[in-house]
C-alpha cells in the first residue's frame, strides 16, 4: 500500500495501479503525504494567524471593555456633580426668593402698622375731643357756652386722608406666579435636554451599526409612519388625510398664530422626532418639490436662509424645480443627475450619521447619500410649490 491514488483519493498497491486503478492519476504515497504536508502546514499557518488576529481583537475588546467602563464612571461621577451643582443652586435661589419675601413683608407690614399706630392715636384725640364737645352742649347757661366754646382749639388736620385706599394688589401672589413661570421654563428645558442626553447616551455604539439596507424589502423593516404637525403649517397650506397629505392653496388659511409655524415659506414638519433607523417616503406632484429633514429649532419665523430648508446648518434637503435635483445643507447645494421619481424614498440612520433619498419605483435607486453627525434628533419636512402636494406613506 505504497502507493496513492488521486482520483479514488485511496491508498492501494503497486499492483492495483496497473490494474483496477490503471489510468488514474496515481503517486507514491510518500510522494502524495509531501503534498498534503505542506498543505496541512499552510493550513496551521492560516490557522494560528487567525488565532494570533482574534486574540489580538480579543485584547483589543477588553481593553474597549475597561475604556467604556472608565468612561461610563467619569460620565455618572460628573453628572453627579453637575446635577449637585444645580440642585444646590435653586436651593440658593429658593433661599433667595425666601428671604427676599420675609424682608419685603417686614417692610410692608411695618409701614401698615406705622399708618394705624398714628391713625387709633388720631382716633383717642378725636374722642378726647368730641367728649369735650358733649360735654359743652349740654352746658345750661347760655352765657357760661358762649364763653367757652371760642376757647377750644381748632382740629388739626389729619396727618392722612380721611380714607385709606387699598391698592387691588394680589400682595405675593405674582411671586408665586413667577416661580411657576421659572419651573415651567426649567422644565421645558430640562424636557429638551434630557431629549439630548437621551440621544447622546444611545449614540455611544462601539460596534459598528448594520449596513444599509440593499432592497425595498431591507427598508421597511425600519418603515416610520410619518404625520405632519398643523402648528407648523404655512398659512397657504391645507393638510388632510389624517395630516399625512399636504397641498398648496392660493388661499390663505385662517390658522391661529404659533411661535412653531413657518411664516414666509411654505413648509411644514412633522409632529414625530426621528431617531435610529427610519424610513419613509413622500409622493409629490405639481412643480417642484423640496424633501427634508430638519432640527426642531429650525426658525420659523422671517424669510432669511435660516428659515428654509436646505439652507442652514440645521436642515438637510433634496429639492426638484424644473426639472434640476440638487441636495442642500447650509445652502451648499450638489446638482443629481438621473431621471426624477414622483415617490422619494428617505432612509435615516441618526446614530450612524446617514441619511439617503431614493427613487422608488420597482427598484430602489439611490439618489443622493449624506455621512454626518447629527446632534439632535430630526424632524421630516416638505416644501411645495404652487398647485403642488405631497403626501407621506408608510411603506409597506
Amino acid at each position: 500500500m505504497k502507493m496513492f491514488c488521486r482520483t479514488d483519493q485511496t491508498c492501494i498497491c503497486y499492483l492495483c495501479s496497473v490494474e483496477e486503478h490503471k489510468g488514474h492519476d496515481t503517486v507514491s504515497a510518500a510522494a502524495e503525504r509531501t503534498e498534503r504536508q505542506r498543505e496541512l502546514e499552510e493550513r496551521r499557518g492560516n490557522i494560528q494567524q487567525r488565532i494570533q488576529d482574534q486574540e489580538k481583537d480579543v485584547k483589543l475588546l477588553q481593553q474597549e471593555v475597561e475604556a467604556i467602563n472608565h468612561s461610563a464612571d467619569e460620565a455618572v461621577e460628573d453628572s453627579e456633580k453637575i446635577f449637585t451643582e444645580l440642585i444646590r443652586l435653586l436651593q440658593k435661589r429658593s433661599s433667595e426668593v425666601k428671604h427676599h419675601i420675609r424682608s419685603q413683608q417686614e417692610d410692608e407690614v411695618s409701614r401698615v402698622k406705622d399708618v394705624q399706630e398714628k391713625l387709633e392715636q388720631e382716633i383717642t384725640e378725636l374722642k378726647r375731643k368730641d367728649a369735650e364737645l358733649e360735654q359743652l352742649s349740654h352746658t345750661e347757661d347760655h352765657n357760661q357756652f358762649l364763653l367757652n366754646y371760642p376757647s377750644l382749639p381748632a382740629l388739626r388736620e389729619s396727618t392722612h386722608s380721611s380714607s385709606i385706599n387699598i391698592r387691588p394688589l394680589r400682595h405675593f401672589e405674582d411671586v408665586t406666579a413667577a416661580v411657576s413661570e421659572l419651573r415651567d421654563t426649567l422644565q421645558d428645558v430640562l424636557r429638551d435636554s434630557w431629549t439630548n442626553i437621551s440621544l447622546m447616551v444611545g449614540e455611544v455604539d462601539v460596534l459598528l451599526s448594520e449596513p444599509e439596507p440593499k432592497t425595498r424589502a431591507g427598508f421597511l423593516k425600519y418603515s416610520r409612519e410619518i404625520t405632519l404637525d398643523p402648528n407648523t403649517a404655512h398659512n397657504n397650506m391645507v393638510l388632510s388625510e389624517g395630516n399625512k397629505k399636504v397641498t398648496w392653496m392660493n388661499q390663505r388659511q385662517s390658522y391661529p398664530s404659533h411661535p412653531d409655524r413657518f411664516t414666509h415659506f411654505i413648509e411644514v414638519l412633522s409632529k414625530e422626532s426621528l431617531t435610529g433607523r427610519c424610513y419613509w417616503e413622500v409622493e409629490w406632484s405639481g412643480l417642484g418639490v423640496f424633501v427634508a429633514v430638519a432640527y426642531k429649532n429650525i426658525s420659523r419665523a422671517g424669510d432669511g436662509n435660516e428659515c428654509r430648508f436646505g439652507y442652514n446648518d440645521k436642515s438637510w434637503a433634496f429639492s426638484y424645480y424644473k426639472k434640476t435635483s440638487k441636495f442642500g445643507h447650509n445652502n451648499i447645494w450638489t446638482a443629481i443627475s438621473g431621471p426624477v421619481s414622483s415617490r422619494v424614498g428617505v432612509y435615516l440612520d441618526h446614530r450612524a450619521g446617514i441619511l439617503s433619498f431614493y427613487r422608488v419605483s420597482k427598484t430602489m435607486t439611490l439618489i443622493h447619500r449624506v455621512q454626518t453627525r447629527f446632534t439632535e434628533p430630526l424632524h421630516a419636512g416638505v416644501s411645495v410649490f404652487p398647485g403642488g402636494s405631497a403626501k407621506f406613506w408608510k411603506a409597506k
